[in-house]
């Protein structure tokens, strides 16, 4: 049973989706992930701008004019999203938390998939995999993967992006796209990332939240670690103590996925996703 508040943030995140699909993210995700190939569709009569190389000499010397083949891009793709909720993923100092965060933007992904017939599943993880919905079509199974993504609450605390990984391969047995949504606050996953590489499309969208970043001199502060339930106190005035109290910083995350040949967006949770995913799409359009 859905409690009153998962309704209504399933509702808000619909809102603000649809509203963000209408700025042509859609297409964006269409260009940047292509499909397998492209199928014949039709043959019909050259137009003034067809390509010249499209022209089907056998059917155009029959017809004693000019016709071109036509075709349509096979698609066929599967998107599958891996989402943190780990401890940390609790954590927000601004406007959202990083799950909040993550729901929004995995529910853009998800629609833009459906939007370009794509088929969508999901892998919740922590410490271990909380929830997996197997990648299906259209827009009701996208909705399912949101209300997931807001209701489920998960066992594990801590993060294994290496279990997570794990799980994708065995579960994802062509190949397809897999975007990775977390605070990437683990280690020793690289291997497990680069093996993961060499079968899928695998983007890491990073999400950092500014104070993670930033940490104030403050003098002597009592903090908890979200994933293990620890608690200490520490000196923020030193400069090596707010040095060693950063979370995973963003370069080295991005080294790490540097080196497994894996594409990463860092997301500060305090500012709006749409248009950096957009210049991200974009940007590995160009290259590509």
């Amino acid at each position: 049973m859905l409690t009153r508040e998962t309704l209504e943030k399933i509702r808000r995140i619909q809102i603000r989706t649809r509203t963000i699909l209408d700025t042509g993210i859609v297409g964006s995700y269409h260009a940047v992930f292509k499909g397998r190939g492209m199928e014949f569709s039709e043959v019909r009569e050259y137009q003034p701008g067809d390509d010249v190389r499209d022209i089907d000499w056998n059917v155009t010397a029959r017809m004693g004019a000019p016709f071109v083949k036509k075709y349509v891009e096979e698609r066929d793709l599967t998107l599958f999203l891996l989402v943190d909720l780990s401890g940390s993923q609790r954590f927000g100092s601004r406007f959202l938390l990083k799950r909040d965060y993550a729901a929004e933007l995995a529910a853009v992904l998800a629609f833009s998939a459906v939007a370009n017939n794509d088929r969508v599943g999901a892998a919740l993880f922590t410490d271990r995999v909380e929830q997996y919905v197997p990648p299906a079509g259209g827009r009701e199974h996208a909705l399912r993967i949101v209300r997931d993504l807001i209701a489920v609450e998960p066992e594990g605390r801590g993060t294994s992006l290496e279990e997570a990984f794990a799980f994708t391969r065995r579960v994802m047995k062509r190949r397809g796209i897999v975007a990775v949504i977390s605070d990437f606050q683990d280690a020793g996953y690289e291997r497990a990332l680069g093996i993961l590489r060499r079968r899928h499309d695998v983007i890491a969208l990073h999400l950092w939240d500014p104070r993670e970043q930033e940490i104030p001199a403050a003098g002597l502060v009592a903090l908890e670690d979200p994933e293990t339930g620890g608690r200490f106190v520490v000196d923020t005035s030193d400069p090596g103590v707010r040095r060693r109290l950063r979370a995973v910083t963003l370069e080295a995350t991005r080294e790490t996925c540097r080196r497994a040949a894996v594409d990463v967006l860092p997301l500060s949770i305090a500012e709006p996703y749409d248009r950096p995913l957009t210049s991200f799409f974009r940007a590995r359009e160009r290259r590509r």
